[in-house]
């Protein structure tokens, strides 16, 4: 079922049509949105690292633990985006929509449990990552943050419909006023009010709230989605939700496994130079993760497109929306890496500026300049990934990541870090080498598939 509107016919017109253009016009407005996401990570790294190089490695040791929830959130998206791309692509709205409404109930489910879950073994694990030295501060921002992980899964879930309907917009906007509000609010509660690491996090908080209640809004009171979402066309169905858990479940441990590969990191880095080191690499690791951004939203986009082509049994759109994400996402981060590698020394100091923590500006420019490296294969493993979970094949996806974090970079860092005893180098040495091979790997599995589906479609037509 669907509601009639031109603009969201539009929309759905545009995820089933020309595979590039479907791809640029989705990418470009999810890119801007996750920049300003990204910047007001980077931002919150920024007036932290103001309170001292101990706050600001503190905020690096519970990144990976709030990247877990944020991933729980995005996996189920990943899987609900999926879905009902397919489900557009075969053009039945009505289970769309009642998909839609699935994910609803599961944004729920994880905003109550998760935040338990965590709570109950954060300090054990803060301990067991190296971040004793620091750990009072950790928790200070790290309560807060969970409790209120409500503020960033339900998001994460709900502008899934949005992107999976082609509606960019509507999944951009509350996330930019989100970052915005945050960038806002940040020096309010950690200065002004006096609140510190604490303030930090209830700005997060807050922000994340205002974001969620906008894209309630939209679905419940205005009710002007493509699809129809109501509780009288939710019909629970156990396939359904084995369809997004299928791809939610696995894109969800994805996000485990990269969150496991910070802390891997972050203890390899305690072990080789100490907490310094591990407050250099959150200040350098947010701004990379601004760097891969342009490739994640035209992968995410190709995610979208690849699903609609799967559902519609289009394999040449299929396989230009693989091709053509690869392409699109290494020339933009190509430039990416040359401009980090040139202004390396002039980045450094953004993330260096109190009196505090001006000494660690070399050790940043120096970190900027063997991660910027990093970007380079990301179009080739991010693409694979997420045109598998376009496919629903959320397993495949998880192995491929797997292989990538795990098995490649995790062992190369240990390697050059540890092993060769080459220090922090080594290990940012291992991160971009480990990182090169595993992409390299994901593509050539996913071209693989790709050319195998063809075969497997055309027998088919034959047989039929």
């Amino acid at each position: 079922m669907a509601n009639e509107n031109v603009e969201y016919s539009e929309n759905i017109d545009l995820v089933r049509g020309d595979a590039k253009t479907a791809i640029k016009k989705l990418a470009i407005p999810m890119i801007l949105s996750m920049l300003i996401m990204m910047v007001y990570n980077v931002v919150d790294s920024i007036w932290v690292s103001g309170l001292g190089a101990d706050a600001l490695a503190a905020l690096g040791f519970i990144t990976p633990i709030y990247t877990i929830v944020i991933g729980f959130g995005n996996g189920i998206g990943a899987g609900v985006n999926s879905l009902i791309a397919r489900y557009i692509g075969a053009a039945d709205f009505e289970k769309g929509g009642n998909a839609g409404m699935h994910s609803i109930v599961l944004s729920i489910v994880l905003s109550i449990f998760v935040p338990i879950i965590i709570l109950l073994f954060l300090k054990d694990i803060l301990i067991l990552m190296g971040a004793s030295s620091v750990l009072d501060l950790t928790l200070q921002y790290g309560y807060y943050i969970i409790i209120g992980s409500f503020s960033f899964l339900g998001p994460g879930i709900i502008a899934a419909i949005f992107r999976a309907e082609g509606d960019i917009k509507r999944s951009m906007i509350p996330l930019v006023v989100t970052a915005v509000l945050n960038m806002i609010l940040d020096p309010i509660f950690i200065y002004t009010l006096n609140m510190q690491m604490a303030g930090a996090a209830i700005a997060t908080v807050l922000s994340g709230t205002v974001g969620l209640l906008m894209m309630l809004y939209w679905i419940f009171v205005k009710k002007d989605t493509y699809l129809t979402l109501n509780r009288q066309i939710y019909n629970r169905s156990m396939e359904i939700y084995k369809d997004i858990l299928i791809v939610g479940i696995p894109a969800s441990i994805e996000q485990l496994i990269m969150s496991a590969l910070t802390i891997i990191v972050n203890s390899l880095l305690v072990i080789v130079s100490g907490t310094t080191a591990v407050a250099v690499y959150t200040a350098t690791w947010r701004l990379m993760s601004i760097g891969v951004i342009p490739t994640i939203g035209i992968a995410t986009a190709a995610m979208t497109v690849a699903g609609a082509a799967y559902g519609a049994k289009n394999w040449n759109k299929l396989n230009t929306a693989c091709s053509y994400s690869v392409r699109l996402g290494f020339i933009i981060s190509l430039i990416i890496t040359v401009l980090l590698f040139i202004f390396a020394d002039y980045i450094a100091v953004i993330f260096a500026y109190s009196s505090t923590s001006q000494h660690l500006a070399p050790l940043i420019a120096n970190a900027i300049r063997i991660l910027c490296f990093y970007i380079l294969p990301i179009p080739f493993g991010a693409t694979a990934g997420n045109i598998f979970q376009g496919l629903g094949k959320g397993p495949m996806s998880l192995t491929l990541t797997a292989i990538r974090a795990l098995f490649c970079t995790a062992i190369f860092a240990t390697l050059f870090g540890l092993i060769f005893g080459l220090g922090e180098n080594g290990v940012y040495w291992g991160i971009v080498v480990g990182d090169i091979i595993g992409s390299l790997i994901a593509y050539s599995v996913i071209k693989l598939y790709i050319k195998k589906i063809k075969g497997h479609w055309e027998k088919s037509e034959t047989t039929a």
